[in-house]
């Protein structure tokens, strides 16, 4: 009898024992702590980053420029000669970046449409009217504060003789665009660049038109459907100017 009453006792201090550690809480293990800032936006870091590719944060402000001279693009009017730059450290090559924006100067719906310019591409060391820059977010927000535009590492922006496009924007267009990439792509270019020709801001003419190419299309459509290029069916598309 004695021996029973030890084995239930037993047997009841092992399952008091067996409760008390299920009903603890469990501890999981820590997130890893957030390192430092290195510099590089990543999936990690920036939300611009999360589904596209990576790229600096910031970079050294030292350029890759193309070589060589670009055809004349266009067929009349005013020669203005441009340059063509690459923010060293961004995995950029400034040749197909070069291509890219020559192929949209000379397309018959971009600027040289007007038959009153032409444009051609020159190298560093030659004297040009701009330079068109790819530059990191940080260093766009530094040349474009130098001219008084601050674009909060987020928009592009043109100073007199500088066109400044965010590597950011540039790869990874905005959110709600609607279009492929390489359309963004056109329209940041030909934007600034109107700009740098003397074009103002206009305003999208009506809900479900295309938007004009200096509209601020990277801040919302306002009800118009995105459009890259200032001529449509040869003929110079606008809006209402903004003043």
């Amino acid at each position: 009898m004695v021996l029973i009453l030890l084995l239930v006792a037993v047997g009841l201090v092992g399952a008091d024992l067996l409760r008390r550690a299920n009903s603890r809480p469990t501890t999981l293990p820590r997130p890893p702590a957030p390192t430092a800032a290195t510099g590089t936006m990543t999936p990690a870091m920036d939300a611009t980053a999360q589904s596209g590719p990576s790229y600096p944060a910031t970079g050294p402000g030292t350029w890759a420029y193309a070589g060589g001279q670009g055809p004349v693009l266009g067929t009349a009017g005013r020669l203005r000669t441009f340059r063509v730059a690459v923010e060293n450290g961004m995995g950029q090559s400034v040749v197909p970046f070069a291509a890219r924006v020559e192929a949209i100067f000379g397309d018959p719906r971009g600027w040289t449409a007007s038959r009153q310019l032409r444009l051609q591409r020159v190298p560093k060391g030659a004297a040009a009217d701009f330079t068109i820059y790819l530059a990191t977010p940080g260093t766009s927000e530094k040349m474009c504060a130098e001219g008084g535009i601050h674009t909060q590492r987020y928009t592009s922006c043109r100073t007199p003789g500088q066109v400044v496009i965010n590597v950011a924007r540039y790869l990874e267009s905005v959110p709600g665009y609607g279009v492929p990439l390489a359309d963004y792509q056109t329209y940041a270019i030909n934007h600034e660049v109107g700009h740098e020709l003397g074009y103002g801001h206009e305003a999208c003419p009506g809900p479900g038109q295309p938007a004009p190419v200096m509209q601020q299309q990277t801040l919302g459509l306002k009800g118009c459907v995105a459009n890259a290029w200032p001529f449509l069916n040869g003929r110079r598309y606008a809006g209402p100017p903004i003043p």
